[in-house]
Formats: structure tokens, sequence, C-alpha cells
């Protein structure tokens, strides 16, 4: 089973904003705990006005340099930002972490956002829906546009990079134009891990041909079997095998977690693990790291965390290209 925690940030009401050097810390805690990745969010899908003191990505920057093992994942819209700046932004976190960096991506429009970046009407659902998937994609392809070794830095012989190894995307789409390929060498684990949370039925098709890990809201058994029946199935019908997507089921703890009704959701639904969203204090993550974890690796359903030294390692999802 593997673990993730959705480490909310936002200022609780009446308190003041959390430091970095709190923050850190938490996140520290976490990790010694096994904890295989943590995600950062700085704003509400709902379109409420984030309290975080952070912008996500930049935290994670931050964070990348207290932690060595634990896999970081930052949340970014696709409305906030062009294709080529996230995708080269994402490679540098990688890089920084020596191949610990997700990036989590926002399949809902949040009015704030759309407000805040020349879109004062938004899109159509349909329209934003086409305009992520093609974002999307580019994003992923920037990532693999440098083959293995093809950054030489010859100083000697003149030769900054192999050209047989450089893949320019030369993408023209219906809502962007991207040549490519990025001035970042190739991550460590080749592409960030993908992730994308609280999909609806209809981002199935780019979830299960896109994401490498999903997160699926905590429901009923039988309707997380379903869900995550369905996409390994998408995912299989495409060509994927099954077992790189990962499905990872919300709790949300406002209270401790009854570890037998979470051992029988993991086994009824065909989850590959949870993702706890946890409030960033320190009553909440003692208990998880102290009670709740203990008792699931107790039970033989959660592990030790962390195997290998990237993030794609630590979910068993192998390399993240072949170019």
């Amino acid at each position: 089973m593997h673990l993730a925690v959705s480490l909310d940030i936002a200022s609780a009401a009446g308190k003041t904003s959390l430091t970095l050097a709190e923050i850190a810390g938490f996140v520290r805690k976490l990790e010694t705990a096994g904890v295989d990745m943590v995600a950062i969010s700085d704003s509400w899908p709902n379109g409420a006005p984030s309290t975080s003191p952070f912008e996500a990505t930049t935290l994670v920057a931050a964070l990348a340099t207290f932690t060595e093992k634990i896999g970081l994942v930052a949340s970014a819209s696709t409305l906030m930002h062009q294709p080529y700046n996230l995708a080269r932004r994402f490679a540098s976190l990688d890089i920084i972490s020596h191949g610990r960096i997700g990036w989590n991506a926002t399949l809902r429009q949040n009015p704030r956002e759309a407000a805040n970046f020349s879109r004062p009407e938004g899109f159509s659902d349909d329209d934003f829906r086409r305009r992520a998937r093609e974002f999307i994609n580019i994003v992923r392809l920037l990532w693999v546009g440098w083959g293995r070794g093809a950054l030489l830095f010859d100083k000697a012989a003149g030769r900054f990079h192999d050209p047989d190894k450089m893949h320019p995307l030369n993408h023209i789409g219906e809502f962007f134009s991207v040549r490519g390929p990025l001035n970042v060498a190739r991550s460590p684990q080749d592409r960030p891990v993908l992730i994308m949370s609280g999909p609806a039925e209809a981002d199935f098709d780019l979830a299960s041909g896109a994401a490498d890990v999903v997160l699926i809201e905590g429901q009923p058994s039988e309707a997380l079997k379903v869900a995550v029946g369905e996409l390994k199935r998408r995912a299989a019908a495409i060509g994927r095998k099954p077992e790189t997507v990962k499905v990872l089921a919300t709790m949300v703890l406002t209270s401790e977690p009854d570890a037998d009704s979470l051992q029988a959701l993991l086994e009824s639904s065909g989850c590959d693990g949870f993702n706890f969203v946890l409030p960033a204090d320190a009553p909440g993550l003692q208990s998880f790291t102290d009670r709740v974890l203990p008792e699931l690796r107790r039970r033989g359903i959660a592990g030790q965390g962390q195997q290998g030294a990237t993030l794609r390692d630590h979910l068993g999802l192998g390399t993240g290209g072949e170019q």
C-alpha cells in the first residue's frame, strides 16, 4: 500500500500563518514516518480565497533542501501557467530534489484564478477540459524533449548537446503553440510524477491515459471499486499496464480513523493506497505518525515506504520516458 499525505497549510481562523520552519518540521516528521509523498496546495478548488502563506512550487523548492527521501508534490492549475513555464519549473524542481517531485494537475476551474489571468469569464466546461488535456500532454512531452545523456557540455569539443537526442516539440494546437525543447536538462526520474486529484467521470480518459497517480475522494467501497476498476480498464484499453496507474483513496482525517474500516476499504476496492488529508498542526500529525500508521503496519497493509531514491521508485512506477 502506498501512503500519501495532503498537508493543509492554510491558516486556521484566528491563527497566524505557518512559518517555513514549522512546515518543514511537519514534512520532516512525515518523512521519518516513511510516508511516500506529501502534497502541498496553495489554493482551494471551490474558489474561496487561499490563506496559504506560500506559493506551492516555491515552498516545495525550499522543502527539498530540508528533506532527503520523501516525495514532494505541488498543485498547480493549468489556468495560472503556460505549459512551457510550468514544465520548466517542475523539471527544475526535480533536479533540485534529486528526483522527488510530482505535479498535481488541477482539473477544476477556480473562478478567482481565471479572473486574475485575463479570463474573467473563465472557460466553458468543454473548453476547459480540452485545454487542460492539450496543456498536460505538452508538459509531458516537454519533459522528455532531451534524450538521456543529450546535454554534453563538452567545452573542449565545442559540443553543448547531441543533436540526435534533441526532440523539438513543434506543437501547434487548438489553445497552445510550443516549439520546445526545454532549456533544462532531463529530470532524474525522466518525468516528474503526474498526479490528478478528484477527476470527474468525464476526465477518466485523460487520467487513465496520462496520470501516474489518481487521487479519488473517499466514498463507499462499492463506488470506489467501480472508479478504480474503470480507471485501470481504460488504461489497459490504450496499452498501458494497469499497475502503472496508482489510484489512492483520499481520506479526510477529522478524527483518528477506524483501522478496520480502512483495511476493509483497501481490500474491497482494489485501490493502491490512501491519501490522508491532515491539518498542519502538531497534535494531528502526532496522532497519524504515532498511532494510525503503526496500526496499519501492524496489520500488514502498509510497508515502510520510500523504497528507492526517487518518487517514481517510492510508488513502483518505473521510468517516466522512453527517449
